[in-house]
């Protein structure tokens, strides 16, 4: 067996291009993702057609978060969540504009943790750890008790979860009776788009990316005692937007352009996935 053919071993838990992306590569340094959120944002209508600031690129990302936490809300005064956290700037909007009780960021890759470290100091320091705490585990591998969270949210990570199913069972455990769930996440919109997104998107074709659809998730959550599990399209309010932006820095033809156009081909979109724990 040549290297070329050798298949890739898994570091650390992560599949390699994970490993590398959110180690190495730091992907929260490339200028796209300013401001450290890493998603692909959430934007308004008078965004489309006029030039974009960084600010502008930044409030996406922050409306990105605040679409999803009032999607999963109530927050205040709660036990909250975020799995795969980053750099945890989104649990420091979380903290700051939500008010929970307590906002816990876990997050597998022990790089993004003490970059998430370094870039919240100040709030970690004065919150303490009775208010906000980064936590290293996996979103398949919870780390926490049964029952532990009122509010469970992720946003821009599951398309890189290797176990849809385990996820959902750990989701469900350890959230509290009448518990909800938010995941806001790019999915494939057609049981035959894993190959073709692999063609058009290097993240795909990399490993990066798994191309799954939402009724993975879905379904996998009610199989594991969720209810009420749907998922929301927010496409029309990512993809538009996130290749404006783009179109400053990449040219037309460009692998990342293929985002827009894998949407308006029906091959993928981005949801917000939620449900909720029985009270009973």
């Amino acid at each position: 067996m040549t290297e070329r053919e050798r298949p890739r071993e898994r570091t650390d838990g992560m599949r390699p291009a994970v490993l590398e992306t959110y180690g190495p590569a730091d992907l929260s340094a490339v200028p796209v993702f300013a401001g450290g959120f890493i998603n692909f944002g959430y934007w308004q209508p008078g965004d489309i057609g006029r030039p974009l600031t960084v600010a502008d690129r930044i409030r996406s990302q922050q409306d990105l978060y605040r679409h999803v936490l009032d999607t999963v809300g109530p927050v205040e005064g709660g036990e909250v969540l975020e799995v795969g956290c980053g750099l945890g700037v989104g649990c420091a909007l979380a903290l700051e504009e939500y008010a929970p009780a307590r906002i816990t960021g876990m997050d597998i890759h022990p790089q993004q943790l003490e970059r998430a470290r370094r870039a919240n100091t100040g709030l970690l320091a004065s919150a303490g750890p009775a208010r906000f705490r980064l936590v290293r585990g996996a979103a398949e591998r919870m780390p926490f008790g049964e029952a532990a969270f009122d509010r469970v949210y992720s946003v821009e990570a599951a398309q890189h979860f290797d176990d849809l199913e385990a996820f959902a069972a750990e989701a469900a455990r350890v959230l509290r009776p009448g518990g909800r769930l938010a995941v806001a996440s790019f999915f494939a919109a057609d049981p035959a788009a894993p190959g073709p997104l692999a063609a058009l998107l290097t993240t795909f074709a990399d490993g990066l990316d798994i191309a799954r659809q939402p009724a993975d998730l879905t379904d996998a959550l009610t199989r594991a005692g969720m209810e009420g599990a749907r998922a929301e399209s927010i496409g029309p309010a990512v993809w538009p937007g996130w290749d404006h932006w783009l179109s400053a820095q990449w040219g037309p033809g460009t692998w990342p352009r293929n985002f827009l156009h894998a949407w308006e081909r029906g091959l993928l979109d981005y949801y917000v996935v939620t449900a909720e724990r029985p009270r009973a």
